[in-house]
């Protein structure tokens, strides 16, 4: 940090002299180490991918899964420090159920979503407090499908297609190469395997596991995980893309020498 900065990162309840707001920027970059989260709107429905990094092989697999329930329409996608993120699931389970007792409805998407931010929010401005580690997306399908990502910093945004974690830039623009306007989630899940399997470096990084999950009109507009059939099949894609393309570059390096 430069000199500037010095003094000022002790409490979230301080500005450096630039205007920033370094504790929320040190939790953001808490994000970044975690594994990639992609996320797409489709036509029909949303769906969510997670790199879960496997932190220790004894680890019984499908155990601390990145993706939960909040309510039967919606599902929360952490990336960033886990234990935080349960913390937003039970906030936003809680929310999904005041909503229905107070309204007798199902929460919609967008006020989950501005009520998540909110209590994220709030957790930037007390000294006794201190910013979430992690960065959250909501998939809901009420009355539409809706994606939204909320941040660290309490701000959020509904997103046709958005990423977050460790490899956020290079899969935004991935992401941006697809047809969002008729992709369907059948499409998606294999669209979302691709680039999580394609971002991932086998020698750098841990070994992960991919977690997929979607709300849509195959699903009767309930999160659940996607079908083993269908994630097995996206990531036998995603892998076989892989390896020709780990080849073609290979090929090239060759031919150069």
């Amino acid at each position: 940090m430069s000199a500037s900065g010095a003094g000022y990162d002790q409490a979230v309840t301080s500005y450096s002299p630039e205007g920033r707001v370094y504790q929320v920027e040190y939790a953001q970059k808490a994000v970044q180490k975690g594994g990639t989260m992609c996320g797409v709107r489709c036509v029909d429905g949303v769906v969510m991918g997670v790199e879960k990094l496997i932190s220790s092989k004894m680890l019984t697999k499908g155990s601390n899964r990145n993706i939960s329930t909040v309510s039967k329409h919606a599902g929360l996608a952490i990336a960033g420090l886990s234990a935080d993120g349960r913390q937003l699931v039970n906030k936003s389970r809680d929310e999904a159920v005041d909503y229905r007792n107070f309204y007798g409805s199902a929460i919609p998407g967008s006020i989950l979503a501005k009520r998540v931010a909110g209590y994220v929010h709030m957790h930037t401005l007390y000294w006794y407090l201190r910013p979430f580690g992690c960065a959250v997306m909501l998939a809901s399908f009420d009355q539409a499908p809706e994606l939204h990502l909320i941040e660290p910093s309490g701000d959020f945004a509904r997103y046709f297609a958005t990423a977050e974690g460790k490899h956020k830039q290079a899969a935004k623009s991935e992401l941006e190469k697809l047809p969002l306007e008729t992709i369907t989630c059948e499409q998606a899940v294999t669209e979302i395997a691709k680039i999580i399997y394609r971002l991932h470096d086998d020698i750098k990084d841990k070994e992960f596991e991919l977690q997929l999950t979607w709300v849509c009109e195959a699903s009767d507009r309930k999160h659940v995980k996607v079908p083993e059939t269908l994630r097995q099949a996206a990531i036998k894609v995603a892998m076989e893309e892989k390896r020709k393309a780990e080849m073609d570059d290979s090929e090239s390096d060759s031919d150069e020498d």
